[in-house]
């Protein structure tokens, strides 16, 4: 109660200032100070850190993209998930918490940046504000490139050397923002320098062949969400496959949409590592299994022979309004499969990425969070900001209905076991007449839909898919 009083305070103050600044400025310069004085705003409202505490029941299991973990003990009560209070619980029970908190922090953590390269065609400097669900989409495609490159049993070797008391509340970081940012509108400063607060190295240990390699590969993919120009799937490279379809930075970006623009970043990619994964996007809750089959045999940009592993993204809605708590058990379900890579959801107006579930509850990590601008082209570049410490829950009910679901499937037969598995399960909680999504056998094309071209040489989007597109960014999906 007392931070909502705070915030809003604070806001009344930036209102002020705003107006004030408009009223001595010529008209040329509005737009100019509008857009410092709200980027200023959201990097301070979104660096505004409560010490929260997340609590799991002792009495049910955790389930973490396809993985389950039990906190039991003969005690009733509840853990927090930031550590605190494990030590007072037995050794075995201690020992299965420690293995979730290594296995989430493991996952890979992006959210909102702010002082990173300009994004072209904008003088936006962060995203914070409006690229939630951009980045909700990276956490789920970085998942399914760790599952590709990591496998699902990999965990970060520094992942509990990571404290959770390091995120930074008010006090300690917001105030220099917000001081170094509303200095640098008064003055015209293009960018606000910031002391970072200088953070623990862990000590580096002796380590084998392979544990060397994994760090190589966790290096390698959390450099390809890098905000940068030249990342692959950085925030940069996503607004700009985003503005096939209309939307430009700054915009809401629905989870539909980012979909298909992840399709689009993964079939662009150019690093030769990359080109053993492909994406496909579900056309109207549909799977078309030749489709996919058809992608993941297509030849490698190399020419060698082989399958592509493939990522399959499925855009649904869970309801009307409202969520429908009918598919609880289906959702449950889904984050039960190892091969699941999580879901891009969240509340309304605000987009999370869930990955686990506990009872009637979601897991998930939330992007809401500025944090500064890291240049993953260094090397040794610091990952502690791209691993969140302690994981946040959710009442399913307050879920938005619209989502996209996300598969990993590494050779055909993995995805011909995993469509017949995916489809008992659907019908099986289906309490409605039809399924949430379906597998059909064939092409699109045999439906009398319009077909996608894996290549299109002059255009990212087919007139097909733009149709697609500005009816998912339309009234039919709440966007995030």
């Amino acid at each position: 109660m007392e931070s909502s009083r705070a915030e809003s305070l604070t806001g009344q103050r930036w209102l002020f200032l705003y107006n004030l600044n408009m009223e001595a400025t010529g008209t040329d310069e509005v737009e100019k100070i509008k857009s410092k004085f709200m980027s200023a705003w959201h990097n301070m409202k979104y660096s505004w850190v409560l010490k929260t505490k997340t609590y799991f029941s002792r009495n049910s299991p955790v389930f973490l993209l396809g993985k389950c973990y039990h906190f039991k003990t003969e005690e009733s009560g509840e853990l927090s998930a930031d550590g605190s209070n494990f030590d007072k619980l037995h050794t075995e029970i201690s020992g299965n918490v420690e293995e979730f908190r290594r296995d989430f922090i493991s996952r890979i953590w992006l959210t909102y940046r702010e002082e990173f390269p300009q994004i072209q065609g904008s003088a936006l400097t962060t995203d914070c504000g409006w690229g939630c669900t951009l980045r909700t989409g990276q956490m789920l495609l970085a998942q399914g490139l760790m599952l590709h490159f990591l496998g699902r049993a990999w965990v970060w070797p520094e992942a509990l050397d990571m404290d959770s008391s390091d995120s930074e509340s008010w006090t300690s970081s917001t105030v220099r923002k917000l001081t170094a940012s509303f200095e640098a509108s008064l003055t015209a400063e293009r960018d606000p320098k910031i002391l970072p607060r200088p953070r623990r190295r862990p000590a580096r240990r002796d380590r084998d062949v392979t544990e060397m390699r994994n760090e190589v590969y966790h290096r390698k993919i959390i450099s390809w969400f890098g905000d940068c120009p030249l990342a692959a799937f950085g925030l940069h490279q996503l607004v700009e496959y985003g503005k096939k379809s209309g939307k430009t930075a700054g915009d809401w970006y629905g989870p539909a949409v980012v979909a298909h623009i992840l399709r689009k970043a993964v079939e662009e990619a150019r690093d030769p590592e990359l080109q053993g994964v492909t994406v496909y996007v579900a056309q109207d809750c549909t799977v078309y299994s030749s489709d996919v089959i058809d992608r993941q045999c297509s030849v490698l940009d190399s020419g060698k022979g082989g399958t592509k592993a493939v990522i399959i993204l499925v855009p649904v809605r869970l309801g009307g309004e409202r969520t429908n708590t009918d598919y609880l058990e289906f959702v449950k379900g889904i984050l039960s499969l190892e091969y699941c890579v999580g879901i891009i959801g969240g509340k309304p107006k605000q987009s999370y990425y869930f990955a686990g579930f506990q009872d009637d509850s979601l897991i998930y990590m939330d992007p809401h969070y500025c944090q500064s601008f890291v240049d993953v082209s260094i090397k040794d570049f610091p990952l502690e900001s791209f691993h969140c410490p302690s994981p946040k829950k959710m009442s399913f009910k307050k879920m938005d209905p619209s989502c996209t679901i996300g598969f990993y499937c590494r050779t055909v037969q993995d995805f011909e076991k995993a469509s017949e598995e995916i489809t008992k399960m659907l019908n099986s909680s289906c309490k409605e007449k039809y399924p949430l999504f379906t597998f059909v056998k064939g092409h699109s094309r045999d439906y009398d839909f319009a077909s996608s071209p894996l290549h299109e040489e002059n255009d990212l989007f087919s007139e097909d898919e733009k149709k697609r597109l500005k009816r998912f960014s339309a009234e039919e999906f709440v966007l995030l």
